[in-house]
């Protein structure tokens, strides 16, 4: 009886912590596609001089980019100076922005 107590209170406590861990997963892998797309952003930038409203684009050769499952990337906005673009994992909590270029990844 004791050893069930005991091993349903570790259960309370391990779950949670796995939902925690899980979540900050996606959420990672939000971040480092919103990075990835920063990199192939620059790369179409070096070949037209100017940045892409397209993720589609961005997915294609030269470039390949290649997005997780789950996560919905987006450019929000794109011209010949700038781009901002936005990255969330549907099982994640947090939408990620990316202004650029040399910006900073923020939620």
């Amino acid at each position: 009886m004791i050893v069930v107590a005991i091993i349903a209170t570790l259960a309370a406590i391990a779950i949670p912590q796995l939902s925690i861990y899980r979540t900050r997963s996606y959420n990672t892998a939000a971040v480092s596609d919103l990075k990835n797309a920063a990199i192939a952003q620059e790369a179409y930038y070096v070949d037209t001089r100017q940045y892409t409203n397209s993720i589609s684009v961005l997915t294609t050769t030269p470039y390949n980019l290649s997005i997780s499952q789950g996560v919905t990337l987006a450019v929000s906005s794109a011209n010949n100076e700038a781009y901002l673009m936005t990255a969330f994992h549907s099982a994640g909590s947090i939408t990620y922005t990316l202004p650029g270029p040399g910006g900073t990844i923020s939620p």
